[in-house]
């Protein structure tokens, strides 16, 4: 798969740049899901496939539920938690999830190379190309108004409902779910089938199945 291959590449190259001991350190970088009371606003980027304009709130309409997630092509946890998000995507977008990408401090062609000729499995748009452009970007903004004292903050993931958002203006909303790190996947699927409304359609099901003597 084309994830674990990249993963591999990326954590070998960082092995030799790092040293062993510091490259296992960067290995993983888990946060929870922290519901913030701070406005997330709406914004237009271009398309990392064919550069048109994406704009979120129209990007959102009509789906359930959706994941922001900002990235850098060249960062290990990005690599560790691209296939998490591919899995998620694959396992609930038939139930109205789905997930937009934000490449970060990176030119386009390292993005491209990181999601392989394939491409990525969902919407990808760029907001900046360098790591010269971290402390303007919308999301080194909203990372410091959530506390995330983290350098680069790659990956950093938004959780969205598209039917509670406001119908216009800047502020897209209020308050959203975030992840300051990567996903710890069993607490975000539980989080993604309650906001699906799936959480007790398992437990529903094995009730209703007959047992056996």
């Amino acid at each position: 798969m084309k994830f674990k291959q990249l993963s591999l590449a990326a954590a070998l190259l960082l092995t030799i740049a790092l040293g062993p001991s510091e490259a296992r350190a960067q290995r993983n970088e888990f946060a929870p899901i922290q519901e913030k009371e701070v406005a997330y606003k709406d914004w237009t980027f271009k398309s990392l496939k064919d550069g048109s304009p994406v704009n979120l709130r129209r990007w959102a309409a009509g789906k359930k539920l959706v994941m922001v997630v900002y990235f850098a092509p060249w960062c290990p946890n990005w690599h560790n938690e691209a296939p998490v998000v591919a899995r998620l995507l694959d396992k609930y977008k038939q139930h109205g999830f789905d997930v937009i990408a934000v490449s970060e401090y990176a030119d386009t062609d390292s993005s491209r190379k990181f999601f392989g000729e394939a491409g990525a499995p969902y919407t990808v748009v760029v907001e900046s190309e360098g790591r010269e452009a971290r402390d303007q970007t919308t999301h080194y903004a909203f990372r410091q108004a959530c506390g995330d004292g983290r350098r680069w903050g790659s990956p950093f993931n938004v959780f969205l409902e598209p039917s509670r958002l406001n119908k216009s203006g800047d502020v897209l909303a209020d308050k959203a779910h975030v992840v300051g790190g990567e996903l710890i996947e069993a607490e975000v699927e539980q989080f993604i089938r309650a906001r699906l409304g799936l959480a007790d359609k398992a437990v529903e099901k094995a009730s209703a199945t007959p047992r056996r003597n």
